[in-house]
């Protein structure tokens, strides 16, 4: 049996004295979306920042390609591979949307992001304009279109639908699927079932902190999601 890209088990942690996710284990293979589906509060950002780094794991084990990374910083999880766009401050607000799209490229250069202005022209309409002044909806899309840049082999990403106009989810769904198609995995913390079900090929559903349904996207139908997406 091949090794998943990324596997987590037992993890736990939280903020304070306060535990919010309770030993949740899982894994997603080359080529493969996993989504984190769930209720707001009950730790779905949680897991995903201790899988980018961002928490410390208060116990468990976080595996890139079979290496326990757990104890490494989010530079060091970066450098191996991961990339992560988060939910809350997902771009650099004093930087221009250039500089929040070259940020990371050695040779400053916008080579590379032509899939994503073409089909989100907002970005290149607003390149010399300060990110802080944008949308959160447009927010989102830079975060998403820099983090899918960087070319890594495993994506990270927190709510990036949040905010984002129907059309341009569309875009965004797309583009995972052609890099899905590539060997690239992504881990997708989503709320937005319509876009789940589209990117999805396994759901990792949360309640409380602790999983409560897991497997393919074939074996579990709506029905059984949206009383765990709703109160």
């Amino acid at each position: 049996m091949s090794v998943p890209r990324l596997d987590f088990d037992d993890l736990a942690g939280g903020y304070g004295t306060t535990e919010v996710v309770h030993g949740i284990s899982g894994a997603a293979a080359a080529g493969q979306v996993l989504c984190i589906v769930g209720r707001n509060g009950v730790g779905k950002s949680s897991l995903i920042r201790m899988l980018s780094g961002h928490l410390p794991a208060w116990r468990g084990t976080v595996r890139l390609e079979g290496r326990a990374v757990t104890d490494l910083p989010p530079a060091g999880r970066r450098r191996l591979g991961i990339s992560y766009c988060p939910q809350e401050r997902p771009v650099f607000d004093d930087l221009t949307v250039r500089d929040n799209l070259i940020l990371m490229r050695r040779d400053r250069s916008l080579d590379g992001f032509a899939p994503f202005i073409g089909r989100f022209p907002v970005l290149e309409r607003r390149l010399d304009q300060q990110a802080g002044t944008m949308s959160g909806g447009e927010k989102k899309i830079l975060s998403f279109a820099r983090g899918l840049a960087e070319m890594t082999p495993l994506v990270l990403l927190d709510e990036p639908s949040e905010g984002v106009q129907w059309e341009n989810i569309l875009h965004m769904a797309d583009l995972i699927r052609e890099r899905r198609a590539a060997g690239t995995t992504f881990v997708v913390v989503e709320q937005n079932l319509a876009f789940a079900e589209r990117i999805a090929d396994r759901y990792l559903v949360l309640d409380q902190g602790r999983v409560v349904l897991e497997g393919p996207r074939s074996a579990i139908d709506r029905a059984a999601l949206l009383p765990r997406l709703h109160v």
